[in-house]
């Protein structure tokens, strides 16, 4: 099935190249891009960025395209912040992603200290040995595995993976899902979310950002990275080293509509805008 949204606020390469996701690659005109066990194939044509898949209810949550970015954007460049209102601008087309909780957990413990080259390496190895394998009309592609099968698979397995120190957190964190599951998360707002979160093996408070960002819709967080720590010095003349009170800095300042800015400005910033 395919449908449409209009291609001025949804942009398939600033939502998917600006590191919020790991599973996509490109195809045809756009990307094929996984979730957990679902598939799409994005592309822009003219004035509309069209998705096709088999999963269409999936993918509109998927690409949060019941929320209307335009009021997003303006709130942004109600800021007169020029590097923000640039980004903001020129990147109006990027949506945060509804993505699998889950698989969030796992893929942002692999991205710590890492790159999204290798990070997308690691997960692909880990979903073509333990996940499912499911055919779209793109051909054949495997789901993301269970926490179940993450932690049956054990520490030496995710080290021949190429995950290498996190191989136990992988396994233990899988260890601990499978047990007792994430529904205690859900129900959780930002900040009890993110102290949960940082009690599983190899999340940290970055890391705990992200999960909460972009797996469970806490869009009052606000990663902090390399990117992140430039626009804070060059961009917001900040003197802050410690990387949980810049984030700090950024929530207080811009609330509810901080994991939007924080998207605006770590693309913007690698885009040099």
């Amino acid at each position: 099935m395919k449908f449409d949204y209009d291609a001025q606020y949804f942009n398939p390469a600033h939502t998917l190249e600006c590191g919020q996701v790991f599973r996509f690659k490109p195809f045809g005109d756009g990307y094929t891009v996984l979730s957990a066990d679902k598939e799409c194939y994005v592309y822009t044509d003219g004035v509309k960025t069209v998705i096709d898949t088999d999963s269409p209810d999936y993918f509109r949550r998927y690409f949060d395209l019941e929320r209307d970015y335009r009021e997003i954007v303006e709130k942004a460049k109600s800021y007169n912040i020029p590097m923000l209102s640039r980004s903001a601008e020129i990147c109006k087309g990027l949506r945060i992603l509804n993505q699998n909780r889950e698989e969030m957990i796992f893929s942002f413990i692999i991205s710590q200290n890492n790159n999204i080259p290798r990070i997308k390496g690691i997960i692909e190895r880990i979903c073509s040995a333990l996940g499912e394998r499911r055919e779209s009309g793109r051909g054949e592609y495997y789901a993301f595995p269970s926490a179940l099968k993450i932690a049956q698979a054990g520490a030496d397995f995710f080290r021949s993976a190429g995950a290498g120190y996190r191989d136990v957190f992988l396994a233990e964190t899988g260890a601990r899902i499978a047990k007792e599951g994430i529904t205690d998360l859900e129900s959780l707002d930002g900040a009890k979310l993110k102290t949960a979160l940082l009690t599983y093996k190899g999340i940290g408070p970055k890391v705990a950002d992200c999960i909460a960002l972009f797996g469970f819709g806490k869009c009052g967080s606000f990663p902090v990275d390399t990117w992140i720590e430039r626009v804070y010095r060059e961009d917001f003349s900040g003197t802050l080293t410690n990387r949980v009170k810049i984030s700090e800095y950024f929530t207080s300042l811009f609330k509810e509509y901080s994991g939007y800015i924080q998207q605006y400005l770590f693309y913007g910033k690698r885009l040099n805008l």
